[in-house]
């Protein structure tokens, strides 16, 4: 979720559910240790629990990166073996990681003798056509035996040749199955699945047969699905958080940011789909995306925002 899921964005779906985890946006070894450590590693308070997910092959300079993590008051460090992008795999990581589960180990293990932090690897369940189930299950059994406890698996292959970041998330089949299957084969392990989930019906189907569910760009298009997960997934009382509130608490944050010299268009284009689905929207996020709005203050922006809803609301009357 490169340039998607950054500070703002978490500090945006935190207010929406409080017990969800959070992932970072996949931060290279490389930025952490020749680049601005504060940029790529300060987060809000709020976010927590936040897991950074790492990009990197080298076991010694993850390990550096893991204190650094376990500095900055992160909760988790996640591993990346699942990115197919051709830039990631210049580098020697991401999902051509799967073809060297040794080294995936010693990762894991360096970083585990590092910090206390629960380290975790995100991986896919094959590279290329090696659909063979053995293949994930050797990786995930060797990955394990270095202390790993906890495997996000998107539940497609990734295709290194012939296919952009976009068409691995799309036309690899996704075989659910295979992770089941992992769970049942690895049932002291924590098998989270990753890869197609658009629904809470469809989460809850699944949460019967593996641990956990990791929801990416869907949550990211359609963020107010995210306000009824503390309820439904994890037993809260209290009501789904209103639209208007949250809307509110972001113009709030904005101005923050905005004294720190962070543009509030940089925050605000994460918000964009919080009201998909509801009279106004299009017209309210026209307002919120408009360039010639970016040096007006939020709370100006806001109103205008809110006048486009009241309009079409009234419309509708």
């Amino acid at each position: 979720m490169l340039d998607w899921t950054d500070r703002h964005c978490r500090y945006f779906h935190r207010l929406l559910t409080q017990r969800t985890r959070l992932y970072t946006e996949m931060v290279t070894t490389g930025a952490l240790l020749h680049g601005d450590v504060p940029r790529h590693l300060g987060f809000d308070a709020s976010e927590h629990p936040v897991a950074l997910q790492l990009g990197g092959s080298e076991p010694a300079d993850l390990a550096v990166c893991a204190r650094l993590a376990q500095r900055w008051g992160y909760d988790e460090i996640n591993l990346n073996c699942g990115c197919p992008s051709e830039r990631v795999q210049r580098g020697a990581f991401g999902a051509c990681l799967m073809r060297e589960p040794q080294l995936v180990a010693d990762c894991v293990k360096a970083m585990r003798d590092a910090v206390s932090l629960p380290v975790t690897v995100k991986h896919r369940i094959g590279i290329d056509r090696v659909e063979s189930y053995e293949f994930v299950r050797d990786f995930v059994g060797t990955v394990a035996d270095a202390g790993c406890e906890v495997f996000i698996v998107h539940a497609r292959n990734a295709w290194l040749q012939g296919l952009s970041p976009k068409e691995n998330r799309e036309i690899p089949p996704l075989r659910y199955e295979i992770v089941r299957r992992l769970k049942e084969d690895f049932p002291q392990l924590t098998i989270v699945l990753n890869g197609g989930l658009v629904s809470g019906d469809q989460i809850e189907a699944e949460l019967a047969r593996v641990d956990g569910a990791m929801v990416g760009r869907h949550a990211y298009h359609e963020p107010y699905a995210l306000a009824v997960w503390d309820q439904r997934f994890f037993g809260e009382s209290r009501p789904p958080v209103d639209k208007d509130e949250v809307e509110e608490a972001m113009v709030r944050y904005c101005e923050r940011q905005q004294s720190l010299g962070v543009p509030w268009p940089h925050v605000m284009r994460h918000v964009l789909g919080l009201r998909n689905g509801q009279p106004g929207a299009r017209r309210w996020r026209q307002v919120w995306s408009d360039h010639s709005l970016k040096h007006h203050k939020p709370a100006e922006v806001w109103q205008r925002a809110q006048e486009a809803l009241r309009g079409a609301r009234a419309l509708v009357e």
